[in-house]
C-alpha cells in the first residue's frame, strides 16, 4: 500500500466513524496554526496602532472606577471584555491586541461560547474506548459498556481533573527536592541555601539527624522528600505522617484516605478509571480526597518548604506591580510559571556588576528580571530575591501575557511549568521577543527548550541572559515602535506562617485574640486562577474579596488572585479604611492591608499550614476553624486537586464557574453534603457574588458558634 493510498484509506475510515465525507483536519490553514514558521508575514500584515486606544487614568482614579464598575453589575456579555477587564495596564493592551486583529484569550473565549458543549459542562461525555464517544442526557441513561451518569461524573472528575492537578503539584515539588539536592552537591551550580535553619527544623520533623553540615543535610533531605514521592501506592506517606495534624491523620486512617507514594497513588487512580474497572461514583470521589493528601504533602506544602530553604523564607515588604515597571531602554526579561529555580539563579547573575555591565555595552540602561503569573508573585515574596538590583518586580496574572508581549519591550519571556499560553510564539515573532522554555515538560511550537539541570543552573541562566541581550540589540537595531501602559500599584506581600508570626511578636495569641474578641470574625482564602468568563476577569475576586473584607473577615491570597488585589489596592494598608470597624482597627493598628498576599497559586500550602499552627493554638482540629477556602475563578486541574486537598482537611470550600459534576446529582450530594457528616468538608457552587459572600459570613458564624465565642 502506497503511502498516498494509506493515507487516504484514513480519511475514509474517519469519515465513516464521523459520518461524513471531510475531516476537520483538511480545513486548516496555516493561519490555525500556532507554529510561528507558518507566519512568515506577520509584521507586515499584522499593524500595531497604539496610539488610537483608549488609555486609562492614574491608578488613584482607576481605584476609583473599579469600585463603581462592580456596583454597576455590569459585567455581562454586553461589551465583554472591556467591562471585564479591570486591570489597567490589560484594558489598554487588550484594545491594541484586538484592533490589529490578533488572536487574544478573550475573543478566543467569545468565539468558543456557542460551540460548547453541554454535555462536557456537565460531565457526561466520555471518551474513553472505541465505542466512545459516548453521551449521556434523559434519552439515553448509559453509554455502550453500560455506564451510567454517576460514574461517568465522577470518574471524569478524578481522571481529567484530580489525578493531572495532583501530578503536576507532586512533580513540582520533585523538580524542587532534586534542585536542593543539586544545591548540596554541586557549590558551583549557583544555587544556594538561604535557610539553613528551617532545613534543619523540616529535616528534624522528618526523623533526620540535623546536626550535620548544611550540604549533606539537604542531600539527604531532598533524597528522603523523592523516596517518599516514589513509595508504593499501599506504603503509607512519611511526609503525611511527619507533616500532617494528628486528628486528621487518625481520621485518614480511618476512612482509607491514607495515602503512599504520591506517583503510585495517581498511577492506582488513573488505572481504576480504566474502561470496565471500579463502577462505584463514591468510591472515585473518596479517592480523589486521598489523592488530595498526597497533592498537599507530597506537593504544595513541601515544594513551599524546599522553594524557601532554596530562595530565602518570605519578608513583609512593600513592593511595586504592573506593566509600568518595565523600562524602554531596559532589557526585560519576563519568567513565567510556578518554579522559580532558575530565575533565583538569574537574578544573582543579573544583580551583578559584571551583567550590568554587559547591558550597558549593548547600549542598555540596565538588565531586568521581572516575574510574571505566580512565578512573579514568588519572586515578589522570597527574601533572596526581591531586595537585589537585577529584580525589576511583578508584572500581572495569567490572562494578561499575551497583551504584555504586545508591549513591544520584553526582550526574553523564559517559563517553566504551567500557564504559558500555546500562542506565545506567535505574539514572541511579531513584537520581537526571544521565547526560552526553561523545562521539557512545556515545550512550545518553533521554540528552544533547555533540559532542567539544577547541577547547571549558572550556565543555563547565563545563556538566557545572553538571549535577553541579544534581543535588545536587534530591538534596537530595528526601531520598532513600542508603548508601556504606565500602570504601577503598591502593595504590601510576603506575607507566610513565620512573618506573620513574627509580626505579631513570635506568637499567633494575638491574632486569636482579635479573633475571640470579634474584631476579625474568621479568615478566607482567595486563591486560584482568573478566568475570561463574563462576570468575572477578576471582577468576582474583587468584589467577593471587597464583601469580605467589609464583614470584618481577613482575606489570604494566593496565586492569580494576588494580582486581582494587587491591581485593585487591597494589598496597599490604605484599603483598610474599606474595611468593617473590626478589621479597620487591626488593619490600622499593624499597618497592614485587609488582603494578605501568600504569594503563589502553590503557596496555599503556606495557608494550610498557617492554618495548622492556629488549630494546635487553639486545641482543636482543622475543621473546627473560622475559615472558608474560596477559588471564585478557579480554571484549571491543580485548582480541583487543590479542593479535594481543602475537603479532607475538613474546609467549606467554594468554587465558581460551576466544575463539570452537575450531570449526577449523587455526586453533587457527596461534595456538598456527605463528605462532610465523615468529618471532612464539603464543596458549594456560587456564581453570584453577593451570595458568596453570605454563605461565607454564614459557615464562619456557624464555626464561631461552635468554638463558643460570640
Amino acid at each position: 500500500m502506497s503511502d498516498k493510498d494509506i493515507k487516504n484509506s484514513f480519511e475514509k475510515s474517519a469519515g465513516t466513524m464521523r459520518g461524513d465525507s471531510t475531516t476537520f483536519g483538511t480545513k486548516l490553514t496555516q493561519e490555525d496554526s500556532n507554529d510561528p514558521n507558518t507566519h512568515s508575514d506577520i509584521h507586515n500584515r499584522i499593524k500595531i496602532d497604539y496610539d488610537k486606544i483608549e488609555k486609562s487614568p492614574s491608578m488613584e482614579e482607576v481605584h476609583k472606577w473599579q469600585r463603581e464598575h462592580i456596583k454597576k453589575n455590569d459585567q455581562s456579555k454586553e461589551g465583554y471584555p472591556l467591562n471585564v477587564i479591570i486591570d489597567p495596564a490589560m484594558r489598554e493592551m487588550y484594545q491594541v491586541v484586538h484592533d490589529s486583529g490578533m488572536t487574544n484569550v478573550f475573543d478566543r473565549f467569545s468565539q468558543q461560547q456557542p460551540i460548547q458543549c453541554k454535555f462536557c459542562i456537565e460531565g457526561l461525555s466520555c471518551q474513553l474506548c472505541a465505542n466512545g464517544p459516548c453521551r449521556i442526557n434523559d434519552k439515553v441513561p448509559r453509554g455502550t459498556c453500560g455506564v451510567d451518569a454517576h460514574t461517568m461524573v465522577a470518574r471524569n472528575f478524578m481522571y481529567r481533573h484530580v489525578t493531572i492537578g495532583t501530578s503536576a503539584n507532586i512533580f513540582h515539588c520533585h523538580q524542587a527536592a532534586r534542585t536542593l539536592k543539586a544545591a548540596g552537591e554541586h557549590p558551583d551550580s549557583g544555587l544556594k541555601i538561604r535557610d539553613p535553619e528551617k532545613l534543619k527544623k523540616y529535616a528534624d520533623m522528618a526523623g533526620l539527624n540535623a546536626n550535620q553540615p548544611i550540604e549533606k543535610l539537604a542531600i539527604e533531605f531532598a533524597t528522603w522528600v523523592m523516596d517518599d514521592i516514589h513509595a508504593p501506592f499501599h506504603v503509607p506517606s512519611k511526609a503525611v505522617e511527619a507533616f500532617a495534624p494528628t486528628q486528621r491523620k487518625e481520621l485518614w486512617n480511618k476512612l482509607g484516605l491514607f495515602p503512599g507514594g504520591g506517583y503510585s497513588e495517581v498511577a492506582y487512580a488513573q488505572t481504576r478509571c480504566m474502561t470496565n474497572f471500579t463502577s462505584d461514583p463514591v468510591e472515585f470521589l473518596l479517592n480523589s480526597v486521598r489523592l488530595g493528601v498526597a497533592n498537599e504533602y507530597q506537593g504544595l506544602f513541601l515544594l513551599d518548604i524546599i522553594q524557601e530553604i532554596l530562595m530565602g523564607t518570605q519578608e513583609i515588604v512593600q513592593k511595586k506591580q504592573n506593566m509600568g515597571l518595565l523600562k524602554e531602554n531596559m532589557i526585560n526579561v519576563v519568567t513565567n510559571g510556578h518554579m522559580p529555580l532558575l530565575a533565583d539563579v538569574a537574578i544573582d547573575l543579573a544583580s551583578t556588576d559584571e551583567w550590568q555591565q554587559k547591558a550597558k555595552a549593548a547600549g542598555a540602561d540596565g538588565i531586568q528580571i521581572l516575574g510574571h503569573v505566580c512565578e512573579g508573585q514568588q519572586l515578589m515574596n522570597y527574601k533572596g530575591t526581591h531586595n537585589q538590583k537585577g529584580y525589576g518586580g511583578q508584572e500581572g496574572e495569567w490572562l494578561s501575557q499575551e497583551y504584555l508581549l504586545a508591549t513591544g519591550v520584553v526582550d526574553l519571556f523564559m517559563f517553566d511549568y504551567n500557564c504559558t499560553v500555546p500562542t506565545m510564539p506567535l505574539f514572541a515573532k511579531r513584537f520581537g521577543t526571544k521565547l526560552l522554555s526553561t523545562h521539557p515538560v512545556i515545550q512550545l511550537q518553533g521554540t528552544e527548550t533547555l533540559d532542567f539541570i539544577p547541577e547547571k543552573m549558572n550556565q543555563q541562566a547565563s545563556k538566557a541572559l545572553d538571549m535577553a541581550i541579544d534581543a535588545f540589540k536587534q530591538r534596537k537595531s530595528e526601531n520598532r515602535k513600542t508603548y508601556i501602559p504606565p500602570h504601577v500599584s503598591d502593595c504590601t506581600v510576603g506575607f507566610s506562617t513565620e512573618p506573620i508570626r513574627n509580626a505579631l511578636g513570635g506568637s499567633f495569641d494575638p491574632l486569636i485574640e482579635q479573633i475571640a474578641n470579634g474584631n476579625i470574625r474568621g479568615i478566607a482564602t482567595i486563591v486560584g486562577c482568573t478566568t475570561a468568563r463574563f462576570g468575572q476577569g477578576g471582577s468576582n475576586i474583587f468584589k467577593i474579596t471587597k464583601g469580605l473584607i467589609a464583614n470584618n473577615i481577613l482575606v489570604l491570597s494566593g496565586g492569580c488572585t494576588s494580582s486581582v488585589m494587587e491591581y485593585t489596592g487591597l494589598t496597599d494598608p490604605k484599603a483598610a479604611d474599606e474595611c468593617g470597624e473590626g478589621l479597620k482597627v487591626v488593619c490600622k493598628q499593624l499597618g497592614i492591608p485587609p488582603v494578605l498576599s501568600y504569594g503563589a497559586c502553590v503557596d496555599i500550602g503556606k495557608m494550610t499550614h498557617t492554618a495548622k499552627e492556629l488549630a494546635d493554638a487553639l486545641k482543636v482540629d482543622t475543621n473546627k476553624l473560622p475559615l472558608v477556602i474560596g477559588a471564585p475563578e478557579y480554571l484549571e486541574q491543580k485548582a480541583v486537586a487543590d479542593a479535594c486537598t481543602a475537603v479532607a482537611l475538613g474546609w467549606l470550600v467554594h468554587i465558581a464557574p460551576v466544575p463539570s459534576i452537575t450531570g449526577s446529582d449523587v455526586v453533587v450530594k457527596t461534595l456538598t453534603e456527605t463528605t462532610e457528616t465523615l468529618g471532612l468538608g464539603k464543596v458549594v457552587v456560587e456564581l453570584d457574588a453577593e451570595k458568596t459572600v453570605q454563605i461565607y459570613v454564614d459557615h464562619i458564624e456557624k464555626k464561631r458558634k461552635e468554638l463558643g465565642l460570640s
